[in-house]
């Protein structure tokens, strides 16, 4: 039996008893899906064609905007330690949905920046934020499942958001297609509100629980950015969301290079999101019955095997079980580094300690597709990349477990 599947009945019976609050943190995940990269990229052809870009142009416009929303998720993420999640989850969704309504009437590259910068800001960055504190600030005996459970969200938005809005975009100008998006994010506030109108503020959930860190302590941010273990984690926060970015954002180039029909690889993706659904459960599980400081240290390890496997498929069916892979790092990511944040750090500052965390992460993302677009450029396929691209993974996964395992002899 998995440990899913063994976990099912205490997540059920958990679930049930935490409804309200983990279906407001699932309803932000989901909903940052419209500042995600794969929705985003949905629309790829279309904002080309209408400012003109080239692959070149969009690639730095992307780039851009998304590394700017990473340097103000420093300043913003902290705001969980003083305000309510569900004052913040208010502002973010109506950015949201602002920048939604102006990627439907950006007329020139400048404004297409702002859009992009806000919808990744309060998108990919304030939403995802916003849920996995509160997870791992609100749950301290069951951290894990809190933070699978409204992970699901994520699964979610990437199995039917692209199926449904590209359907749609067969039918409806694009443009329309934003403005449908903002009126989705528009209509979750209500829902929000009303499953957190019992939430706690921040300093009175820091009283009741004694969820310290190192040391026996509550870190603050300065202190944490003083340590050596989290520069030693930088490598492990960049690599995922740079390359696992970087997958997606060039998949047309990779199957190109393959010799795969576009479509049989896309076909290929319900494999990936079902794997990911399930480790993200089976994590949560695991975090809970042994910590994630343990999970920390070998959660890169899927993602070394996947892109070796990737590399080395000839096939669809080599290219399916490299996506399989693939799906338990991405299942894990979800989970394993923002429990580790409040379980080794303590969660009195976890907000602006995790921003720190998110702004890394946010900045692979922004990064991973211009770095490989370079290679790529100079000659170097995508697949040709990804020996490399592994190697790295082993390399930041031992850093990692060199890192935490001194700051537990030594906090």
């Amino acid at each position: 039996m998995t440990a899913a599947a063994s976990a099912a009945p205490g997540y059920w019976a958990f679930a049930r008893a935490n409804m309200p609050f983990l279906s407001a943190g699932l309803l932000l995940t989901f909903t940052s899906s419209y500042g995600q990269t794969f929705f985003i990229s949905l629309f790829a052809a279309q904002i080309m064609a209408e400012f003109g870009l080239s692959d070149g142009g969009w690639g730095l416009t992307y780039t851009v905007a998304t590394t700017s929303s990473a340097l103000a998720m420093v300043w913003a993420g902290a705001l969980t330690d003083r305000l309510r999640i569900r004052v913040l989850a208010m502002v973010a969704l109506g950015l949201l949905a602002l920048a939604c309504l102006g990627m439907a009437v950006a007329g020139s590259v400048a404004a297409l920046v702002g859009v992009v910068f806000l919808l990744r800001f309060a998108g990919q960055g304030l939403m995802s934020h916003f849920a996995a504190v509160a997870m791992a600030r609100w749950y301290v005996a069951t951290r894990g499942k809190a933070l699978s459970i409204s992970a699901m969200g994520f699964a979610i938005g990437q199995a039917a958001l692209p199926v449904i809005f590209v359907s749609a975009m067969a039918l409806v100008d694009w443009r329309l297609l934003w403005v449908v998006a903002a009126g989705l994010a528009v209509l979750v506030m209500p829902v929000v509100l009303r499953l957190l109108r019992a939430e706690r503020t921040p300093q009175s959930v820091a009283a009741s629980t004694s969820a310290t860190g190192l040391g026996d302590r509550h870190w603050t941010r300065g202190e944490v950015l003083r340590h050596p273990l989290f520069w030693a984690l930088v490598p492990l926060l960049l690599g995922p969301p740079a390359f696992g970015t970087a997958l997606f954002f060039h998949q047309v180039h990779l199957t190109a290079t393959k010799g795969w029909a576009l479509v049989d690889f896309a076909a290929l993706f319900p494999v990936f999101t079902a794997v990911s659904v399930a480790v993200t459960f089976g994590s949560g599980a695991l975090i809970d019955r042994f910590g994630a400081g343990r999970l920390m240290q070998v959660y890169l390890l899927p993602f070394a095997l996947a892109f070796a496997l990737i590399w080395a498929a000839e096939g669809l069916a080599g290219a399916a079980l490299g996506l399989l892979v693939f799906g338990i790092g991405t299942g894990a990511q979800a989970t394993v580094p923002p429990a580790f944040w409040a379980e080794f750090f303590g969660t009195r500052h976890i907000g602006a300690i995790k921003a720190m965390g998110t702004a890394i992460m946010v900045f692979g993302s922004a990064i991973g597709p211009g770095l490989t677009a370079v290679a790529i450029d100079l000659g170097v396929s995508f697949p040709a990349q990804m020996p490399a691209i592994a190697v790295y993974f082993l390399g930041a996964a031992a850093l990692s477990a060199w890192a935490i395992q001194g700051a537990r002899r030594r906090p």
